[in-house]
């Protein structure tokens, strides 16, 4: 049954996330905040995705003027105008989200939002009702977060806009993890927010420590990257158990994974829990360049890849 779904299931690649070069992606997907069909912003590189179950969006005061209790998103290829009315057809995907938390901190203040519902158009609806099907029969595993088929679809539109694949470093008293994210990103110039997985090792140390290296690395180590997944669940470990460099970060002095590209040392300010996931709010400390190869490592959900190559849109991806 499972062979014949994925048969049928209209996808065009077999991983179901596909890894590539932030910068290399031509013609990126665009997500605009909407009102009434009307354009207020593009906030395509203005959000921070920090959630999958449920799905959460992060924004600060200056994306967003006033929090509205339920904002829409609509994710198109068009490159709009604030005040331009979206048609239907341009409209590849759209996400209903509602407030769920406010932050207030120095003159900023910080909106997450939780997704209530997604529709897309990335593959067809026959495709999506196989794809919905083989997750309700088949992913119901023991330690797998199960999706119901309406935050599946909502997972697949987030995952539409590239989301960088960072290195965690955290350490303390000379024994050390590393670990990849990619719910995560900079607020502002001053504020970093990120999740974790609640209950899972990475977590705990991060909230009990309190200090960190978050860094972008090379698309290359893309398989090595997805190999250290397993640390999220990982005690802290001697410095040579880890593939870190010789490079030290800047003030913390953490070791630096190989292959980094730029770096932030990051301080936890405070936290609070959401479905599966433990929200963290950083002050950031210092940010750094290492390398300029503009070759940072990143991923797409395979619906919109599908969607880019059956109309005739180039992607690079890095199939492990």
């Amino acid at each position: 049954m499972k062979k014949i779904l994925t048969k049928f299931n209209g996808l065009h690649y077999r991983q179901e996330y596909l890894c590539l070069a932030k910068e290399s992606l031509q013609r990126s997907i665009h997500a605009y905040l909407v009102i009434d069909r009307q354009v207020i912003k593009d906030i395509t590189n203005s959000h921070v995705f920090t959630g999958y179950s449920p799905l959460i969006f992060t924004f600060t005061s200056s994306d967003l003027q006033e929090p509205l209790p339920d904002i829409e998103i609509f994710f198109s290829q068009q490159s709009l105008e604030p005040n331009d009315f979206f048609e239907e057809k341009d409209a590849l995907a759209r996400l209903s989200l509602r407030l769920i938390q406010k932050q207030k901190i120095d003159n900023n203040e910080i909106y997450y939002y939780e997704g209530t519902r997604g529709q897309h158009h990335f593959l067809a609806l026959f495709h999506q009702y196989i794809l919905g099907l083989n997750n309700q029969l088949y992913n119901r595993k023991k330690g797998n977060v199960f999706l119901n088929n309406d935050l599946y679809r909502q997972v697949q539109i987030a995952y539409s806009v590239p989301r960088i694949i960072s290195l965690v470093t955290v350490g303390h008293d000379g024994l050390y993890n590393l670990f990849p994210t990619d719910l995560h990103g900079p607020l502002n110039e001053q504020y970093y927010v990120s999740s974790l997985r609640l209950g899972g090792e990475a977590c705990k140390q991060v909230h009990a420590i309190g200090k960190i290296v978050i860094s972008q690395v090379h698309s290359d180590a893309f398989r090595a990257v997805y190999a250290l997944g397993k640390n999220h669940m990982q005690e802290l470990q001697p410095k040579a158990s880890l593939a870190f460099s010789e490079s030290l970060s800047s003030v913390f002095g953490l070791p630096l994974p190989q292959t980094t590209l730029k770096y932030q040392e990051l301080s936890l300010l405070e936290s609070f829990d959401h479905g599966i996931h433990k929200l963290l709010l950083y002050k950031i400390i210092s940010n750094h360049i290492v390398n300029n190869d503009p070759s940072t490592l990143a991923h797409i959900h395979n619906c919109y890849a599908t969607w880019r190559h059956c109309h005739g849109l180039p992607g690079n991806y890095l199939l492990r």
